[in-house]
């Protein structure tokens, strides 16, 4: 899996869990953010990137 805001490879845990999160936008649509954006962004960024 990619993260949308940078497209890194996002890592997988166990169960193919994701290192990151996932931010859904207005409409309830889901994103997966990589933890190196999330560190470095707020939300409202995150958003306004994709």
């Amino acid at each position: 899996m990619k993260c949308e805001s940078c497209n890194q490879k996002i890592e997988e845990i166990f169960l193919n869990k994701i290192l990151g999160t996932v931010v859904k936008d207005e409409k309830g649509k889901k994103h997966y953010i990589c933890s190196e954006c999330q560190r470095n962004n707020s939300k409202e960024e995150i958003l306004k990137k994709l």
